[in-house]
């Protein structure tokens, strides 16, 4: 079993993954942190209150995280997401809120009180939180086990600028901090999570399995389905947060390769950047690895094993 933490901004793709790891006995979910990004913080803490409820997972603690960026000023995504946060689905109060105290102190309260290398992490929003918690706690970094991350393009482009992916855009210094610790980090950058893409028959099938968390799921998808098309003209959208959730279970649907990442945070040409070299000559120890292939009917089978 996967000793898990979840770090997120939920977001519809945040939905998808949130509602996968809470219907999944093999991971050990220790907390759900949240931070801003896709939509404020109030809401993002909100929205994974009201996923928990929806998978009846209450016995999983939420933190609410950082409101803002180390630096930059807040950026949302919004018309990706609803202005909510949750695409179609109409937001309610959840029976139950937030726990007292912030992210950060989860995080490193829990990572230290177990053993080196047994909990690991999904970051799938700006990783504002975690690089706050490697401030505060810097034996963070060799405490915790692999750190699994949503961020980054390479080969596919960006998708908030030509060069740029959102969440590593949004706090491309929060990222870089991680990225120079020694964190074990994997990203999963568009390269990959635009193979992982909720075809008509893939939201169908999630549909057709009518529990409370395979209807949400299925919204949330059908939400992305129908603005991705307005926007991009796609009609499958990538559903980028499954990724790293799914990689924490089922490590062999995905194809990686060791390499160095390094962020971009000093131009506002290239904010955000992920330059990912796959040479140990030019980029010298090859401490990261990147995402270049994923099983997506693999994936989406997990889906749906979690929410039936």
């Amino acid at each position: 079993m996967t000793s898990l933490i979840i770090d997120c901004d939920p977001g519809v793709d945040d939905a998808v993954a949130l509602l996968t790891a809470f219907g999944s006995p093999a991971l050990d979910l220790l907390a759900v942190t949240t931070v801003g990004g896709n939509v404020p913080v109030d809401r993002t803490a909100r929205n994974a209150c009201i996923l928990r409820q929806i998978a009846a997972r209450e016995d999983v603690p939420v933190y609410r995280g950082a409101e803002r960026p180390l630096v930059r000023e807040p950026a949302g995504a919004g018309e990706f997401h609803g202005a909510e946060g949750l695409g179609d689905m109409a937001p309610f109060d959840p029976a139950k809120g937030c726990e007292p105290g912030g992210a950060v102190e989860a995080i490193v309260e829990r990572v230290m009180a177990r053993p080196a290398g047994t909990v690991s992490m999904a970051v799938l929003g700006p990783l504002t939180n975690l690089a706050l918690a490697l401030r505060a706690e810097p034996r963070l970094a060799e405490q915790l086990g692999p750190v699994a991350v949503m961020g980054g393009a390479r080969a596919e482009g960006g998708n908030i600028t030509a060069s740029a992916e959102f969440n590593i855009w949004a706090d491309p210094e929060a990222a870089a901090e991680v990225l120079d610790s020694a964190c074990d980090v994997v990203l999963f950058g568009l390269d990959v999570t635009h193979q992982v893409r909720a075809t008509e028959a893939r939201i169908a099938g999630v549909e057709a399995l009518d529990t409370p968390s395979a209807r949400a799921a299925a919204s949330m998808m059908r939400f992305s389905q129908r603005i991705e098309r307005e926007i991009v003209g796609w009609d499958a959208p990538p559903v980028h947060d499954l990724c790293p959730v799914a990689w924490m279970l089922r490590p062999d649907l995905f194809t990686l390769r060791p390499c160095h990442i390094a962020v971009e945070t000093g131009s506002d040409l290239t904010r955000g950047h992920t330059a990912v070299e796959f040479r140990d000559g030019v980029a010298g120890p090859l401490r990261h690895r990147w995402a270049t292939a994923a099983d997506a009917d693999g994936v989406f089978d997990l889906l749906k094993g979690a929410t039936r």
